[in-house]
């Protein structure tokens, strides 16, 4: 069960305040102000202007901790405060932390070569190498809340936030915990960050309309909009859950994997990995395609991805993808990376929760090549009994959860 959602993005540092900016079509896409971006050809992204980490963290902590950590540390209170979940003694062994990131402290690593390279070795920090590496993001988080169970990370770039929640859905499955806190968290919005995406040409360079860069399925779309934040779940047995009381968001129900074996960037040509992911999700969920009313989809606002996906998905799905709701919550955020996963995951928990899908900002000129209903512009009220979430990654892996709406015996 999913009985907490933690989200920090450009529209908002807070799960409801995301939530709703997301269900209003509200960009997070500005002029980048974390650096002078003045020489790069893409000078736009999703920051997370509003967050004040002293709010969740100690100020002397700060200094341990990578951006992407703070993130993760702050949607982790989120996530708990919705839950309600406490974790007593004796209980501490079967709560988990499954925390991901596809880059992890990029910008700390920066920062830290230019000290090497300026001041010499002697100026570089103690805790450069605990801010930076992937898993301190669970480390920091089991050790706040006295987590003793699993404690793990993945980086498996854009699809990381989905294989940990997919990962800890099957931990929590096979018994080896009871609660999993689990997702990514991303802070790539650096000089080394921007411009390595930049030099891929992987970037759109709608600088003067930022609000308008990021444009899954759109025929005018010209590349992804980098974003930071996170999205944490709180996963949970049923009976656990009921035990205490828990607000159930959602279930879980299903959980694919798959590879490309294509391509280190595109994805393949006639979208294998994509459909043969979703078809994997679906099996495991033991449901039929028509039982799937809604799509969270990876969607990038690349040429590639967009079209590619919208193949797979008719191929998964037959002529029922033209009666599914398929929507790219990264128009309004931007593509967390490692983050995006876990903050597309908790979309989709609570597009399920209030029976609403989110829209696809800026889908203005419609392309031939992406022909299904992205719910273009406005939320939609909607029955969703289950609804799907996809995340592809670079070196050709993917990972797709199912949700459901939870129905009490």
């Amino acid at each position: 069960m999913v009985t907490g959602v933690g989200l920090l993005s450009s529209v908002g540092v807070g799960t409801e305040e995301s939530w709703q900016a997301v269900l209003a079509g509200r960009s997070g896409i500005s002029t980048i102000t974390a650096f002078d971006a003045s020489q790069f050809s893409s000078r736009i992204a999703g920051e997370v202007r509003d967050f004040q980490p002293e709010k969740y963290i100690e100020r002397k902590e700060l200094k341990k901790m990578g951006r992407f950590i703070q993130f993760a540390i702050a949607a982790t209170d989120f996530a708990m405060a919705m839950s309600g979940l406490k974790i007593p003694p004796e209980e501490a062994e079967r709560v988990g932390v499954y925390i991901g990131s596809g880059i992890g402290g990029f910008e700390v690593i920066e920062r830290e070569h230019r000290n090497l390279l300026e001041k010499g070795p002697g100026r570089i920090s103690p805790f450069f190498i605990p801010a930076t590496i992937v898993n301190l993001a669970s480390g920091y988080v089991s050790i706040r809340i006295g987590a003793k169970g699993p404690n793990s990370a993945t980086a498996t770039a854009c699809t990381t936030g989905c294989h940990a929640i997919g990962d800890s859905y099957k931990i929590i499955e096979r018994g080896d915990a009871d609660v999993m806190i689990c997702g990514g968290s991303e802070a790539p919005i650096c000089p080394m960050g921007v411009g390595g995406f930049t030099a891929m040409r992987a970037l759109s360079t709608r600088n003067d309309e930022p609000e308008k860069a990021s444009r899954p399925y759109d025929k005018l779309r010209d590349g992804f909009v980098v974003g930071e934040g996170a999205g944490i779940l709180i996963l949970e047995e049923l009976e656990h859950a009921r035990r205490r009381g828990a607000p159930i968001v959602a279930e879980m129900a299903g959980y694919g994997m798959s590879g490309d074996a294509f391509h280190i960037t595109a994805p393949c040509e006639d979208g294998d990995g994509a459909y043969r992911v979703m078809r994997n999700a679906l099996m495991d969920a033991g449901i039929a395609p028509e039982q799937v009313q809604y799509i969270n989809a990876h969607g990038t606002s690349t040429e590639l991805n967009d079209k590619i996906e919208t193949v797979a998905i008719k191929r998964c799905f037959g002529e029922h993808a033209y009666r599914l709701a398929v929507s790219s919550t990264k128009s309004m955020v931007g593509h967390l990376l490692g983050g995006a996963g876990g903050f597309e995951a908790g979309i989709t928990a609570l597009a399920i929760r209030d029976q609403i899908a989110p829209p696809t900002i800026n889908y203005e000129f419609p392309d031939p090549d992406c022909d299904l209903d992205y719910v273009p512009n406005q939320a939609r009220p909607m029955r969703i009994d289950y609804a799907m979430s996809n995340s592809f990654g670079f070196g050709g892996t993917n990972g797709c959860l199912i949700l459901k709406r939870f129905v009490a015996d």
